[in-house]
């Protein structure tokens, strides 16, 4: 069995999944690894563009391929085109259906991983088999921290982040509890749950909990995996060590307020909320070690 299996969705990031991997490939792993890139129905070319990388092009004087020119182990890569876009969780679902590794990292292609990053995280995991999800410190290309560590939401978090009852003072003490802006994110500390934009999580563990619940098209889906984490009795842990930047855009935040509510993604944040304090209605939050 590999180390990782990391799981790329795209749609219609064709650019930033080229880049990714030749990211993953430059930091030269020292742990076994493969590549799995779930198109999501983009149209856009990215798997084919994923597999120019691993041609081998004969009658040229050059190195044939990215890992020849690097001289570096070719790793393994799958490809999957979706038939249609189902969605974040049904996408990486599609890729951790056919993961190999012991561990399953689900990323973004806006992620930039750098050497090291992921020796880390795995040799943090082999450590602590009581921490089932960790996640790395994601950073702005400014060097600013994104807050990709949270606090469990009750049903008013989204309607202080939506209305302008955030902007009270209770409404405020709320949100930065939730965001975890009283925390200075430098400490390797176990969280109530991660981002989804980098998550590595056991093998064992998605075998015990399932993969990424699909009634959720995008958005909740990661908050609802960590919360499955700590019920089954395993930790989520936010790793400070590892920086690595996220070049993020909030599709759900284009507009501010209300009026943020009229627009697609905004419109699927607002049922994936739904769904998720549906789903969770009168259930306990899951005993937490922290």
């Amino acid at each position: 069995m590999i180390d990782i299996s990391i799981v790329i969705l795209n749609y219609k990031q064709k650019g930033l999944v080229k880049q990714c991997i030749k990211g993953i490939v430059a930091s030269r792993p020292s742990i076994s690894y493969e590549i799995i890139v779930v198109d999501n129905n983009s149209g856009d070319g990215a798997l084919e563009a994923v597999q120019d990388l691993f041609k081998t092009t004969t009658g040229s004087q050059r190195p044939a391929t990215l890992f020849d020119r690097l001289q570096v182990p070719r790793p393994e890569i799958v490809t999957i085109q979706a038939g249609e876009n189902r969605g974040f969780a049904v996408g990486n679902n599609l890729g951790i259906q056919r993961c190999r590794g012991r561990y399953v990292v689900v990323m973004n292609p806006d992620i930039a991983i750098v050497p090291g990053a992921f020796e880390h995280l795995v040799e943090f995991m082999d450590g602590q088999p009581q921490v089932g999800i960790c996640g790395p410190k994601l950073i702005n290309p400014d060097g600013s921290v994104q807050y990709s560590c949270r606090r469990f939401p009750n049903f008013f978090v989204p309607l202080y982040r939506r209305t302008f009852f955030g902007s009270f003072k209770h409404g405020q003490q709320m949100l930065t509890d939730y965001l975890m802006r009283d925390f200075n994110h430098a400490t390797n500390v176990p969280v109530d749950w991660l981002f989804g934009a980098c998550l590595v999580t056991r093998r064992s563990l998605i075998d015990k909990i399932g993969m990424f619940d699909e009634r959720f098209f995008m958005y909740f889906e990661d908050l609802d995996w960590c919360r499955r984490c700590w019920a089954e009795g395993f930790e989520v842990y936010y790793i400070a060590a590892v920086e690595l930047v996220h070049y993020h855009q909030r599709l759900s935040a284009e507009r501010s307020g209300l009026f943020g509510l009229f627009s697609k993604a905004g419109r699927i944040h607002l049922a994936s909320g739904i769904k998720y304090f549906a789903k969770y209605l009168g259930v306990e939050l899951p005993k937490r070690l922290h």
